[in-house]
């Protein structure tokens, strides 16, 4: 499948900003059954500088600067994206994938091949997952025991993420913390990404958080996805001999190639699509918007 994506970023200031600076992750990366054909990135005002960089996790970032006065900000990026996740998916069935215990997974863990050393750095707590508390050890603990699969534990916990918290826009912020979503079982599709992943963290394996889209426009007689029209979020679990697995707990679902992948980190804060420092005394009004469509 090959898709055509526009992501529109726009701040609205009710006072003139006379200067930003700003770190986009908007990019679509390389990754698992994914390439890039196609980007482009249109700023305005014209920025006074820009230039683009990969960050530690391989992730595409781009840094600019406006330092003429201003009252709207409009980050408008539009890629072409193939996805074909069919190859990847028939590994999926094999005993690597499926036939690792978590008492396995933990002694696997204690190894330093560069795969293991560079899984492990998403065991250790981050900005926005940290300091998470029995309750969610408790939750995980539902799902992981030593003798069981690690891909059946994770795909069970996402299956009762997605049937135990509801999805309530606007309940949560960036700054809600976890073991708030935790009591309040609601919450978007970064916060579920979030609590699985600090679930998967307590019980000593590396999980990820990724960053992308999912398909606006459904197939004929499908269910539009929760998520669609703006940024969307899910998590990945390291199976050590296998590698990363990906997990949707907002839609219960494998991401396949409806799921297009920007970035990813340790939590949110990695990978956030834009982030920056305005000079300025008024308040913004922000509004973002995501089409994708089939290329013709």
């Amino acid at each position: 499948m090959i898709y055509n994506v526009t992501h529109t970023t726009k701040y609205e200031y009710n006072a003139p900003v006379s200067y930003c600076h700003n770190i986009a992750t908007l990019r679509p990366r390389q990754a698992q059954g994914q390439e890039l054909l196609a980007y482009k990135i249109k700023i305005s005002p014209e920025p006074a500088e820009i230039s683009e960089r990969i960050d530690f996790f391989g992730n595409y970032i781009t840094r600019f600067s406006i330092q003429t006065e201003h009252k709207v900000l409009q980050v408008i990026t539009k890629s072409k994206v193939m996805r074909n996740f069919a190859q990847f998916k028939e590994s999926l069935d094999s005993e690597a994938c499926k036939g690792v215990t978590l008492g396995e997974a933990h002694q696997a863990l204690r190894g330093s091949d560069a795969a293991i050393l560079e899984a492990k750095q998403f065991i250790l707590e981050s900005i926005f997952i940290r300091h998470t508390g029995v309750s969610i050890k408790n939750y995980a603990e539902l799902s992981f025991r030593e003798d069981r699969s690690v891909f059946d534990a994770s795909y069970e916990l996402m299956q009762r993420i997605y049937t135990d918290f509801e999805f309530v826009p606007g309940f949560t912020s960036i700054s809600t913390p976890i073991l708030e979503v935790m009591e309040q079982k609601k919450g978007v599709c970064q916060d579920f990404a979030q609590i699985a992943i600090a679930c998967v963290r307590s019980v000593g394996l590396p999980a990820r958080y990724v960053s992308g889209y999912i398909e606006t426009l459904p197939p004929p007689g499908k269910e539009k996805l929760v998520g669609a029209d703006a940024s969307h979020a899910w998590f990945s679990v390291f199976i050590p001999g296998f590698g990363w697995v990906d997990f949707d707990p907002t839609n219960n679902q494998i991401p396949m190639d409806q799921h297009i992948v920007v970035g990813w980190g340790r939590d949110y804060y990695d990978v956030p699509p834009l982030k920056g420092v305005v000079y300025g005394s008024g308040k913004s009004k922000l509004k973002v918007s995501v089409d994708i469509s089939e290329a013709v």
